[in-house]
């Protein structure tokens, strides 16, 4: 609980760092005077994509390429702002398009991590829940040493999407930053808060994968523990 509520704690400050730099660079008119929707239809189509739609989604920094349906989904402040940081985040998500176009490899090892993500999620829950409601007592049902193992395997795939993530959502970042400053989309000032801001937001992946490690390790050293 201790090691949950910190990083829980780390990652409310990260966030709440991100939304302020959002909010600090939304006010800064970019000089380019471009919409974040401008911004990653131009960067699209000067990557060759043209199978990929940007449309607007509800919500706040909810920002996301889909590799699924090829789309670019931009929440309503970047899609319609013309600032430094609805341009980062329009282009960051455009690096993730221009990944999938060029067949990154991280991006294609975390999109079919996706599933297994998604089932170790379900396995880790029913594992907890029924824990937490003694089932574990009845015998016959599993030890608690398979129980810490399916636990640690879970925490194994959670680890490494965290780690895979990382090179990906610093790769979106870099292609992001380069082509704003090449193409001439934002002042030397310009590109400096829009690289504050995606690197902000690059923490966040990193608290992630720091506490999916730390867990791991925590039940890898419970188990041994217990065979000790």
């Amino acid at each position: 609980m201790i090691i949950t509520g910190f990083f829980m704690l780390i990652g409310w400050i990260v966030s709440s760092r991100l939304k302020g730099k959002f909010k600090k660079y939304s006010e800064i008119p970019l000089s380019r005077d471009l919409t974040g929707a401008e911004i990653a239809r131009l960067m699209l189509t000067d990557n060759g994509i043209h199978d990929v739609q940007v449309i607007s989604v509800e919500g706040q920094l909810t920002d996301h390429y889909n590799p699924a349906t090829k789309t670019v989904n931009l929440s309503a402040a970047v899609y319609n702002g013309r600032n430094a940081a609805a341009t980062a985040v329009a282009a960051h998500e455009c690096g993730h398009a221009v990944q999938h176009a060029k067949a990154y490899s991280f991006l294609e090892l975390r999109s079919a991590m996706v599933p297994i993500q998604n089932i170790s999620a379900q396995v880790i829950n029913f594992v907890f829940i029924a824990m937490m409601f003694g089932s574990f007592a009845v015998r016959g049902l599993f030890s608690m040493n398979t129980a810490l193992l399916v636990i640690i395997g879970c925490y194994a795939v959670f680890a490494l999407f965290a780690l895979i993530t990382l090179p990906v959502e610093l790769d979106a970042s870099k292609r992001a930053l380069a082509w704003i400053e090449n193409r001439g989309i934002v002042t030397p000032q310009e590109h400096d808060m829009a690289k504050d801001a995606l690197n902000t937001a690059a923490m966040t992946y990193v608290v992630a994968a720091i506490g999916a490690i730390t867990m791991l390790l925590y039940y890898v050293m419970i188990f041994l523990g217990r065979r000790d």
